[in-house]
């Protein structure tokens, strides 16, 4: 394989890969490849060093952008563009490729499962927090706890500026349910450019909290990146197809975090019919003389047990203070 790909996956952190390097050999040509590995920079620029024509240069950084390999930046004039910062953005940004081919999604998800869990465990080696976290269910904090902005989906959505929803990444990927694909939602920048880029459909407010009331009752958890600004995505997640929760579940790495939230069930009000049992994903509900009962080291508080409780028996309890989200985002 020609070292340009190999020197692009280094510069994503993931150089030592066997896979990422294939990847970019699927996504991007020998030209394509050449412009990446000589940004940031703008189209000017690049023509010259390349020795390109302007024009060309141009029509590759538009097919680029629409590959989801490089992001512009407006602050200057002519504009200058730059690759994916990490190993996230390429991921997100490429598996929404509209022409991605099949055997590149397939080779996505292998990646997924041959080399993200041993990536997983030396990420939480040296990370003082995971870097995503679980948002509750609005509608299961309202009555008990003090519910911050950036844990209170309506109210991240009313303060957007802009709103998309576009298909979640991991399950057009990964294929192993049949929850709903356009589940992700994108917020303000990250909005505009799927938008642009014609991955994403644009959402009013309205639009995005009930789409949000959809996915709750269909068990899907809200997580964001681990930090009180949510200012890019809310994802909606299940428990077998995520990126992040099955390396909980099943490998107990931790990637994710749990908001600050725990459930709490009342056993008067509990009729046992078992099915918040049959949604939590953390196994953290079980029955004892037929009533639920929270297991309170394992549960993550999603508060997807508490939408669809029939006896409206479940209520969520803050269980960690405000210093458990931390103020910035880090994967390092």
């Amino acid at each position: 394989m020609d070292p340009k790909y190999k020197e692009l996956a280094t510069r994503i952190g993931l150089g030592e890969s066997e896979r990422i390097p294939r990847l970019f050999s699927m996504i991007a040509d020998d030209k394509e490849a050449e412009l990446l590995l000589n940004l940031p920079a703008d189209a000017p620029t690049l023509s010259e060093k390349l020795d390109f024509p302007r024009e060309e240069v141009e029509d590759m950084i538009q097919t680029l952008f629409i590959k989801g390999l490089v992001f512009p930046s407006f602050k200057s004039d002519p504009p200058k563009y730059r690759m994916g910062r990490d190993f996230i953005q390429f991921h997100d940004a490429t598996i929404l490729w509209p022409d991605a081919p099949k055997p590149f999604l397939d080779l996505w998800q292998e990646w997924t499962e041959e080399e993200w869990p041993d990536m997983a465990r030396a990420i939480e080696k040296i990370s003082p927090k995971p870097g995503m976290r679980i948002i509750p269910v609005g509608i299961t904090v309202k009555a008990q706890g003090q519910v911050l902005g950036f844990e209170d989906v309506a109210d991240i959505i009313n303060n957007s500026r802009e709103l998309a929803v576009a298909n979640c990444t991991c399950r057009l990927t990964a294929h192993k349910c049949d929850k709903t694909l356009e589940a992700c939602i994108q917020v303000n920048n990250a909005a505009s450019y799927a938008i642009a880029r014609g991955t994403g459909r644009k959402l009013t407010k309205e639009e995005a909290l009930e789409l949000c009331r959809k996915f709750e009752e269909e068990g899907l958890i809200h997580t964001t990146f681990n930090a009180r600004s949510v200012d890019h995505i809310i994802c909606n997640c299940c428990g077998c197809c995520c990126q992040f929760l099955p390396e909980h579940i099943k490998h107990g790495i931790r990637v994710v975090d749990p908001s600050r939230f725990r459930a709490e069930i009342d056993a008067d009000e509990c009729s046992g019919c078992e099915t918040c049992v049959d949604r939590c994903y953390f196994n953290a509900i079980a029955m004892e003389d037929e009533t639920a009962v929270v297991d309170l080291d394992a549960c993550m508080g999603c508060g997807v047990c508490a939408v669809t409780c029939p006896d409206e028996a479940i209520s969520m309890i803050e269980v960690r203070e405000p210093d458990h989200v931390p103020e910035k985002f880090s994967f390092h």
